[in-house]
């Protein structure tokens, strides 16, 4: 195969002439290509007066590859395809009768027990909270009822907290080893659309993604892996430095040498009880803020200019830096075109915000994250847990400031610029449910990121036109951006530097942030496990692994 960078085609191309370009780029015949596929379909609004073309990466089939690569030697654009196919690192002997456990069904937890099922090494997945569907259900109940479920929200259930965001799909990971397109072909696979195997910024939106990863779990449970909801692992049973199994909360124990910690951030007591029993961790930075809202029209108008509202490209999106000069950087953060602002909690009596898209990314407004950077060097000296203190505190303040009913405080950019507590809406409507309280919102954050942001916003604004407008919400708060832990691991083996056994993943243990990376990380930790399940039982038996 031959790999064709950087091929560009107008906007409104139909799809056949892709196949004459490349025979024109490549200088072919039509019956030299014997076939093609599109790797990867990008485009570049970074210039306002330019016209915006498709960009291609194709990998494709010739009659004599050789001859072709001889041709364009020189030309960095042509060269060979690499191999993205995914080849599993073992297969469980049925001499094997231990089986992994793995703690946690996210975007890590389902990838590491699908790709160990896919082996033939049957593992058994530990989700507190509930599956797809009634997960769903009780998620709505806290958006619209103003009722929260400890165990089954936005963070806890299947799914993970990547559930009930955009579904987003791109990460800035190293991936020498292409394990993010076995995700994607795995989603696909699964139903999700073809197309986020080469858009450049694919995402399935949480409606699909519901259905995709309930079809994921059947094949698990096919493979002869077991799925548990409502089994919270209370306890990591400890022998000589070595995990031997888990506790539930139920009292149950399972045995297992061979255990995947795929926590997702939000797993306080999780980390508590891993620090108290002498599992390293480490405290690491993170970010805190707010969320955003503007018309997407708005978006859409600064980014692609007069392309805006075009069907073949669909809701602008941004991306944004401002350092701010007493020495924070602010950033947008987690970015959801055509989408809500939602409420994300799992503990009562707090409030915290995220971002979620549909599929259609047709919402009326755009929302992101408008963050400061933090560090626990500067800003939470302690332990490994002072972050998850911070983070409680502060949404601990955010749920007082917002009536003590899980509605979220909130203030127009204008007024938080100027310091002045907001009473009354403008346009912008925002669509944080179960609602807001209009207010001030000085308080909900420590004052160095107030500064921070209030000077970030009009920088912003000359970046994109209109986003320092008076009557853009901002609602409180944004504390969960990334895991303000790390369960630290070896770097060869991927087992807790000092707990073997004990396999720390994903974006809760400090390795991740996203679905994408997640998943990829899952597939890295399992591939570990795997290796070293088949290591242990070839010197239990005295035969070579």
């Amino acid at each position: 195969m031959i790999r064709l960078n950087e091929l560009a085609l107008p906007l409104d191309h139909p799809p056949e002439a892709l196949r004459p370009a490349i025979v024109a780029r490549l200088k072919l015949t039509d019956d030299d290509l014997v076939s093609f596929t599109v790797f990867k379909r990008s485009y570049d609004a970074r210039k306002k007066n330019s016209e915006i073309k498709f960009v291609y990466i194709v990998d494709l089939e010739v009659r004599d590859e050789t001859v072709v690569l001889e041709r364009f030697a020189d030309d960095q654009h042509v060269r060979p395809a690499p191999d993205t196919a995914y080849y599993p690192v073992a297969k469980a002997p049925r001499s094997i009768t231990e089986r992994p456990v793995v703690i946690g069904f996210g975007p890590c937890g389902l990838f590491a027990a699908l790709i160990l099922a896919q082996m033939g090494f049957k593992p058994i997945v530990l989700e507190r909270g509930k599956d797809v569907r009634r997960r769903t259900k009780d998620t709505w109940a806290l958006w619209r009822k103003h009722e929260l479920s400890p165990e089954s929200n936005v963070q806890f259930g299947e799914g993970g907290a990547g559930l009930f965001s955009d579904g987003k799909l791109y990460s800035q990971i190293k991936d020498p080893k292409f394990y993010g397109r076995k995700v994607m072909h795995e989603f696909v696979r699964a139903g999700a659309p073809e197309e986020i195997l080469f858009v450049s910024k694919p995402h399935i939106g949480t409606f699909r993604l519901t259905g995709v990863v309930a079809k994921m779990r059947e094949e698990i449970i096919a493979l002869g892996g077991e799925i548990r909801f409502e089994s919270k692992v209370t306890e990591v049973t400890l022998d000589d430095g070595r995990a031997t199994g888990v506790t539930l909360e139920n009292g149950e124990h399972i045995d297992s040498r061979y255990v995947i910690m795929a926590l997702g951030h939000s797993a306080r007591d999780t980390f508590r009880m891993l620090h108290k029993q002498g599992v390293y961790v480490e405290a690491k930075p993170f970010a805190i803020g707010f969320r955003i809202e503007h018309p997407q029209s708005l978006i859409d108008k600064a980014r692609l200019g007069k392309y805006a509202g075009h069907p073949e490209l669909g809701a602008a999106d941004y991306k944004l830096v401002h350092h701010a000069k007493n020495g924070r950087a602010v950033y947008s953060f987690c970015m959801c075109p055509g989408g809500t602002v939602v409420a994300a909690t799992s503990e009562p009596g707090r409030v915290v915000t995220n971002g979620m898209s549909q599929y259609s990314r047709n919402e009326r407004n755009a929302n992101s994250g408008i963050v400061v950077g933090i560090s626990p060097e500067k800003d939470f000296p302690g332990g490994p847990l002072a972050g998850v203190e911070l983070q409680e505190q502060l949404e601990s303040k955010a749920y007082e400031l917002g009536g003590k009913d899980y509605c979220a405080p909130a203030q127009l950019v204008g007024d938080f610029i100027r310091s002045t507590p907001s009473n009354t809406l403008g346009e912008v409507e925002p669509s944080y449910q179960p609602g807001i309280k209009l207010g001030d919102l000085a308080p909900s954050l420590p004052a160095y990121a107030i500064e921070a942001i209030r000077e970030a916003l009009p920088a912003f604004g000359k970046q994109i036109r209109g986003f320092d407008r008076d009557d853009a919400i901002l609602t409180g708060i944004e504390t969960r951006t990334s895991s303000p832990i790390r369960i630290k691991r070896d770097n060869a083996t991927l087992q807790s530097i000092n707990t073997r056994g004990l396999y720390p993943a994903g974006e809760g243990a400090g390795y991740a942030g996203g679905i994408l990376s997640a998943g990829v990380d899952g597939i890295k930790v399992a591939e570990a496990l795997a290796l070293a399940m088949l290591a242990d039982a070839g010197a239990e038996t005295g035969v070579p692994a």
